[in-house]
Protein backbone atom coordinates (compact mmCIF):
# COMPACT_ATOMS: atom_id res chain seq x y z
CA UNK A 1 0.00 0.00 0.00
CA UNK A 2 1.61 3.72 -0.87
CA UNK A 3 0.88 5.83 1.65
CA UNK A 4 0.59 9.53 0.34
CA UNK A 5 0.76 12.56 2.52
CA UNK A 6 -1.44 15.77 0.95
CA UNK A 7 -0.78 19.78 1.51
CA UNK A 8 -3.10 22.47 -0.88
CA UNK A 9 -4.93 25.27 -0.01
CA UNK A 10 -7.82 24.87 -2.30
CA UNK A 11 -10.30 22.82 0.00
CA UNK A 12 -12.14 21.54 -3.49
CA UNK A 13 -9.05 20.41 -5.64
CA UNK A 14 -7.54 18.35 -2.23
CA UNK A 15 -10.90 16.74 -1.30
CA UNK A 16 -11.50 15.54 -5.19
CA UNK A 17 -7.67 14.41 -5.06
CA UNK A 18 -7.95 12.39 -1.99
CA UNK A 19 -11.35 11.00 -3.07
CA UNK A 20 -9.51 10.11 -6.28
CA UNK A 21 -6.55 8.60 -4.98
CA UNK A 22 -8.17 6.68 -2.27
CA UNK A 23 -10.35 4.60 -4.75
CA UNK A 24 -7.43 3.30 -5.72
CA UNK A 25 -6.69 -0.37 -4.51
CA UNK A 26 -3.11 0.16 -4.09
CA UNK A 27 -3.08 3.65 -2.53
CA UNK A 28 -4.18 5.40 1.05
CA UNK A 29 -4.37 9.02 1.47
CA UNK A 30 -3.02 9.03 5.40
CA UNK A 31 -3.12 12.98 5.47
CA UNK A 32 -4.15 16.20 4.96
CA UNK A 33 -2.73 19.73 5.70
CA UNK A 34 -3.69 22.98 4.41
CA UNK A 35 -0.05 24.82 4.47
CA UNK A 36 3.61 23.36 4.16
CA UNK A 37 4.21 23.70 8.05
CA UNK A 38 1.34 21.88 8.67
CA UNK A 39 2.64 19.16 6.25
CA UNK A 40 5.96 19.00 7.47
CA UNK A 41 4.45 18.71 11.65
CA UNK A 42 2.26 15.41 10.11
CA UNK A 43 4.64 13.83 8.21
CA UNK A 44 7.16 14.34 11.14
CA UNK A 45 4.34 12.16 13.08
CA UNK A 46 2.84 10.43 10.48
CA UNK A 47 5.35 9.27 7.85
CA UNK A 48 4.22 8.55 4.25
CA UNK A 49 5.83 7.32 1.09
CA UNK A 50 4.84 9.90 -1.21
CA UNK A 51 4.19 13.70 -0.35
CA UNK A 52 1.87 15.83 -3.16
CA UNK A 53 2.51 19.85 -2.50
CA UNK A 54 1.24 22.35 -3.69
CA UNK A 55 4.01 25.55 -4.52
CA UNK A 56 1.23 28.34 -3.46
CA UNK A 57 0.14 27.84 -0.16
CA UNK A 58 0.05 30.19 2.97
CA UNK A 59 2.29 30.14 6.13
CA UNK A 60 4.80 28.10 4.15
CA UNK A 61 4.99 26.84 0.44
CA UNK A 62 5.52 23.92 -1.39
CA UNK A 63 8.83 24.45 -2.15
CA UNK A 64 10.36 25.72 1.16
CA UNK A 65 8.33 22.29 3.17
CA UNK A 66 10.12 20.49 0.40
CA UNK A 67 13.56 21.87 1.19
CA UNK A 68 12.78 21.58 4.80
CA UNK A 69 11.32 17.82 4.55
CA UNK A 70 14.11 16.70 2.45
CA UNK A 71 16.83 18.58 4.95
CA UNK A 72 15.34 17.16 8.20
CA UNK A 73 16.11 13.59 6.06
CA UNK A 74 12.07 12.60 5.01
CA UNK A 75 12.08 9.02 3.12
CA UNK A 76 8.71 10.34 1.57
CA UNK A 77 9.31 10.89 -2.28
CA UNK A 78 7.87 14.47 -2.45
CA UNK A 79 5.81 15.74 -5.84
CA UNK A 80 5.22 19.23 -6.50
CA UNK A 81 1.77 20.08 -8.22
CA UNK A 82 0.94 23.25 -9.69
CA UNK A 83 -1.35 25.56 -12.08
CA UNK A 84 2.11 27.29 -13.09
CA UNK A 85 4.03 26.05 -16.01
CA UNK A 86 6.78 28.52 -15.49
CA UNK A 87 10.92 27.75 -15.16
CA UNK A 88 11.76 29.21 -11.50
CA UNK A 89 8.49 26.76 -9.98
CA UNK A 90 10.26 23.78 -12.12
CA UNK A 91 13.92 24.59 -11.28
CA UNK A 92 12.99 25.57 -8.11
CA UNK A 93 11.17 22.25 -7.42
CA UNK A 94 14.26 20.18 -8.27
CA UNK A 95 16.91 22.36 -6.70
CA UNK A 96 14.62 21.89 -3.60
CA UNK A 97 14.86 17.93 -4.10
CA UNK A 98 11.61 17.14 -5.08
CA UNK A 99 11.10 13.84 -6.86
CA UNK A 100 8.62 15.19 -9.44
CA UNK A 101 6.26 18.03 -10.91
CA UNK A 102 3.25 17.47 -12.18
CA UNK A 103 0.47 20.12 -13.12
CA UNK A 104 -2.67 20.43 -11.88
CA UNK A 105 -4.72 19.81 -15.02
CA UNK A 106 -2.63 16.44 -15.35
CA UNK A 107 -5.27 13.63 -16.36
CA UNK A 108 -6.16 11.84 -13.31
CA UNK A 109 -5.23 8.81 -14.33
CA UNK A 110 -1.66 10.15 -15.42
CA UNK A 111 -1.42 11.26 -11.64
CA UNK A 112 -2.08 7.76 -10.04
CA UNK A 113 0.13 6.44 -12.46
CA UNK A 114 2.91 9.17 -12.02
CA UNK A 115 2.40 8.46 -7.72
CA UNK A 116 2.72 4.82 -8.41
CA UNK A 117 6.37 5.80 -10.64
CA UNK A 118 7.76 7.84 -7.82
CA UNK A 119 6.84 5.45 -5.12
CA UNK A 120 8.81 3.15 -7.50
CA UNK A 121 12.04 5.16 -7.15
CA UNK A 122 12.07 6.40 -10.41
CA UNK A 123 11.12 11.14 -11.30
CA UNK A 124 7.81 12.61 -13.28
CA UNK A 125 7.72 15.95 -14.88
CA UNK A 126 5.05 17.20 -17.17
CA UNK A 127 5.62 17.55 -20.73
CA UNK A 128 5.59 21.19 -20.74
CA UNK A 129 7.75 21.89 -17.78
CA UNK A 130 10.54 19.27 -18.72
CA UNK A 131 10.39 21.59 -22.21
CA UNK A 132 10.86 24.89 -20.11
CA UNK A 133 13.67 22.86 -17.94
CA UNK A 134 15.40 21.83 -21.34
CA UNK A 135 14.79 25.62 -23.07
CA UNK A 136 16.25 27.19 -19.77
CA UNK A 137 19.68 24.99 -19.69
CA UNK A 138 19.73 25.70 -22.98
CA UNK A 139 19.76 29.51 -22.93
CA UNK A 140 22.01 29.44 -19.47
CA UNK A 141 18.97 31.68 -17.88
CA UNK A 142 19.23 31.51 -14.03
CA UNK A 143 15.82 30.91 -12.56
CA UNK A 144 14.55 31.85 -9.15
CA UNK A 145 16.82 30.26 -6.72
CA UNK A 146 19.38 29.33 -9.36
CA UNK A 147 20.82 25.94 -10.70
CA UNK A 148 23.12 24.30 -7.99
CA UNK A 149 26.08 23.10 -8.48
CA UNK A 150 27.05 19.75 -9.93
CA UNK A 151 26.53 16.62 -6.81
CA UNK A 152 29.65 15.73 -5.11
CA UNK A 153 31.20 12.43 -5.73
CA UNK A 154 30.17 9.42 -3.98
CA UNK A 155 31.10 6.42 -4.14
CA UNK A 156 28.65 4.91 -1.78
CA UNK A 157 25.08 6.38 -1.42
CA UNK A 158 22.83 8.54 -3.80
CA UNK A 159 19.57 8.06 -2.27
CA UNK A 160 16.22 8.79 -4.91
CA UNK A 161 14.89 12.75 -5.40
CA UNK A 162 15.03 15.11 -7.80
CA UNK A 163 17.82 17.33 -8.72
CA UNK A 164 19.14 19.78 -11.33
CA UNK A 165 22.67 20.66 -12.47
CA UNK A 166 24.74 24.03 -11.80
CA UNK A 167 25.36 26.05 -14.35
CA UNK A 168 25.54 24.01 -17.54
CA UNK A 169 27.68 26.50 -19.56
CA UNK A 170 25.49 27.96 -22.26
CA UNK A 171 24.46 27.35 -25.67
CA UNK A 172 24.47 23.78 -27.02
CA UNK A 173 25.35 22.00 -24.03
CA UNK A 174 29.15 22.07 -24.17
CA UNK A 175 31.08 21.22 -21.19
CA UNK A 176 32.28 24.91 -20.33
CA UNK A 177 33.22 26.01 -16.95
CA UNK A 178 30.62 23.75 -15.33
CA UNK A 179 30.67 21.10 -17.84
CA UNK A 180 34.15 20.63 -17.46
CA UNK A 181 32.73 19.68 -13.18
CA UNK A 182 29.97 17.44 -14.26
CA UNK A 183 32.35 15.56 -16.76
CA UNK A 184 34.80 14.55 -13.94
CA UNK A 185 31.59 12.80 -12.56
CA UNK A 186 31.39 10.76 -15.24
CA UNK A 187 35.32 9.98 -14.93
CA UNK A 188 34.65 6.57 -13.38
CA UNK A 189 31.64 5.69 -15.12
CA UNK A 190 32.39 2.31 -17.65
CA UNK A 191 31.48 2.55 -21.34
CA UNK A 192 28.38 0.62 -20.91
CA UNK A 193 27.42 2.84 -17.66
CA UNK A 194 28.23 5.47 -20.35
CA UNK A 195 25.69 4.09 -22.90
CA UNK A 196 22.90 3.81 -20.40
CA UNK A 197 23.50 6.90 -19.30
CA UNK A 198 23.21 8.31 -22.78
CA UNK A 199 19.74 6.09 -23.04
CA UNK A 200 18.68 7.43 -19.86
CA UNK A 201 18.77 10.96 -21.15
CA UNK A 202 16.22 10.26 -23.96
CA UNK A 203 13.95 8.86 -21.62
CA UNK A 204 14.35 5.05 -22.09
CA UNK A 205 12.78 3.24 -19.17
CA UNK A 206 14.35 0.41 -17.36
CA UNK A 207 12.22 -2.33 -19.92
CA UNK A 208 13.61 -0.21 -22.92
CA UNK A 209 16.99 -0.19 -22.12
CA UNK A 210 16.88 -4.05 -21.57
CA UNK A 211 15.38 -4.43 -25.21
CA UNK A 212 17.61 -2.01 -26.40
CA UNK A 213 20.73 -3.25 -25.09
CA UNK A 214 19.74 -7.04 -24.52
CA UNK A 215 20.39 -7.06 -21.30
CA UNK A 216 18.13 -8.83 -18.57
CA UNK A 217 16.29 -6.38 -16.22
CA UNK A 218 18.60 -7.04 -12.75
CA UNK A 219 21.41 -5.99 -15.14
CA UNK A 220 19.90 -2.72 -15.95
CA UNK A 221 18.98 -2.02 -12.64
CA UNK A 222 22.45 -2.61 -11.58
CA UNK A 223 23.87 -0.22 -13.72
CA UNK A 224 21.46 2.60 -12.89
CA UNK A 225 22.48 1.96 -9.11
CA UNK A 226 25.66 1.82 -9.96
CA UNK A 227 25.04 5.39 -12.04
CA UNK A 228 23.61 6.92 -9.00
CA UNK A 229 26.75 5.64 -6.48
CA UNK A 230 29.07 7.36 -8.67
CA UNK A 231 27.95 10.48 -9.58
CA UNK A 232 26.32 11.06 -6.48
CA UNK A 233 22.97 11.97 -7.76
CA UNK A 234 19.74 11.15 -6.48
CA UNK A 235 17.40 10.10 -9.14
CA UNK A 236 17.18 9.74 -12.99
CA UNK A 237 16.36 13.45 -13.59
CA UNK A 238 19.57 14.67 -11.70
CA UNK A 239 21.40 12.10 -14.12
CA UNK A 240 19.64 13.21 -16.98
CA UNK A 241 20.71 16.84 -16.11
CA UNK A 242 24.33 15.95 -15.54
CA UNK A 243 24.76 14.05 -18.94
CA UNK A 244 23.46 17.64 -19.78
CA UNK A 245 26.10 19.50 -18.48
CA UNK A 246 28.79 17.20 -19.43
CA UNK A 247 28.20 17.18 -22.95
CA UNK A 248 27.34 13.62 -23.36
CA UNK A 249 24.04 14.26 -24.59
CA UNK A 250 22.90 17.23 -26.03
CA UNK A 251 20.33 19.70 -25.07
CA UNK A 252 18.47 19.68 -29.12
CA UNK A 253 17.85 15.87 -29.02
CA UNK A 254 16.26 15.82 -25.63
CA UNK A 255 14.32 19.35 -26.79
CA UNK A 256 12.96 17.57 -29.36
CA UNK A 257 12.02 14.87 -27.03
CA UNK A 258 10.21 16.85 -24.64
CA UNK A 259 7.95 19.11 -26.84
Amino acid sequence: MIRVGMADDEPLFSAGLAMLLGAQEDIEVAWRAADGAQALRLEADEPVDVLLLDVQMPVMDGLSATRSLVESGTRARIVILTTFDTDGYVLGAIEAGACGFLLKSTPPDELVAAIRTVHRGDSVVSPGPTRRLVTALRSGAPAPGSLPPAPAHSAGDGGPGVGEPGAGGPGAGGPGAGGQGAAAELADLTEREREVLVLISTGLTNQEICDRLWLSMATVKTHVSHLLSKTGSRDRVQLVLLALRSGLVGLDELLADAV
